[in-house]
């Protein structure tokens, strides 16, 4: 029997310095002009030259109105899956979940291609998350700003979205929004669609799908050892806020919490633990969680994706 190797199952090779030769995804180009029966447009716009960071806005087609007016959409900045180390804002599931989320919430969406690991390990994934919601509100007051953005966003309602990994962005992102200095914008609200938490000490989903298809345990590990600073382990901060009480006081200050989760996801326990930390904490939550489903099963699974879309729309509305 041959021994299973994480790096295979992942379709990636590591380099002798440390990068990664990965093999490509589809994707799936933007269309700033509207398509015949398309409901959303999109573009790509750098955002930060230095660090080659860009976001990907979608915009409804058909825009609703308020007595005769053009009605403000809520901003929805979002953050791809990918376990820190696969696909891009261009991936074609990250656009198709993007464009349902504007096109059905309503709402102008703004998603992040942040850099990837090991090439880039936390918190490069956390300041580009900040970058990009200080981008956002530097919209609203620039002259020049974002069209999309100006005319058609509502600043005081923006939503960090996160899923997998992206969910553990907008974690931390949302704890540092008080020191970001917002003049205009205000985070409403943050959704974390199954979060990627994790631990030294295995919980009892992780050990009980430790063989699963699409996140064996072994693959989770090799994700966080990629990812996390050199010479840290799983019970680090980024990876394990429930390791400690350090940050209890941080925490607190988090708004309005959405935590959606499947029983069959690996990483499910540690998403409970999660909402157990928030409530200590008294942050206002909502958890959704499903005893069926793998982890990313809303998106290959049309009835799952409408109705994780649906809770999203009700934490929004």
């Amino acid at each position: 029997m041959s021994k299973f190797n994480p790096y295979s199952h992942l379709h990636v090779t590591r380099n002798p310095d440390g990068t990664l030769t990965r093999l490509d995804s589809p994707t799936v180009e933007s269309h700033p002009n509207p398509l015949p029966g398309e409901a959303v447009v999109s573009k790509d716009v750098t955002i930060n030259s230095d660090t080659q960071t860009w976001v990907r806005l979608y915009r409804p087609t058909r825009l609703p109105s308020n007595d005769n007016a053009v009605a403000r959409l809520p901003i929805v900045i979002y953050f791809h899956h990918g376990g820190w180390i696969l696909l891009t804002a261009a991936d074609t599931a990250a656009h198709r979940n993007c464009s349902q989320i504007s096109s059905e919430i309503p709402a102008i969406v703004v998603s992040v291609n942040y850099r990837l690991a090991p090439e880039s390990r936390l918190p490069s994934q956390y300041l580009e998350g900040s970058d990009a919601v200080c981008w956002v509100n530097r919209q609203a007051s620039d002259p020049e700003g974002e069209p999309w953005l100006k005319d058609y966003g509502d600043f005081s309602r923006c939503y960090l979205y996160g899923c997998g990994c992206g969910g553990n962005i907008v974690f931390f992102v949302g704890l540092k929004v008080k020191e970001l200095d917002l003049q205009t914008l205000k985070v409403a609200g943050i959704v974390m669609n199954q979060p990627m938490f994790g631990g030294v000490e295995r919980t009892e989903s992780e050990l009980n799908f430790a063989t699963d298809q699409l996140l064996p345990l072994s693959v989770l590990d090799l994700m966080w050892d990629l990812v996390l600073p050199r010479d840290v382990d799983r019970d680090h901060w980024y990876c394990n806020p429930m390791a400690d009480d350090a940050h209890k006081e941080m925490i607190k200050q988090l708004g309005r919490c959405l935590v959606i989760g499947f029983g069959e996801d690996p990483m499910v326990d540690r998403q409970h633990q999660l909402v157990t930390l928030l409530v200590t904490c008294g942050v206002q939550v909502d958890a959704h969680f499903d005893d069926a489903g793998f982890h990313n099963v809303d998106f290959v699974d049309r009835r799952r994706a409408a109705a994780v879309l649906s809770i999203v729309k009700g934490f929004i509305f």
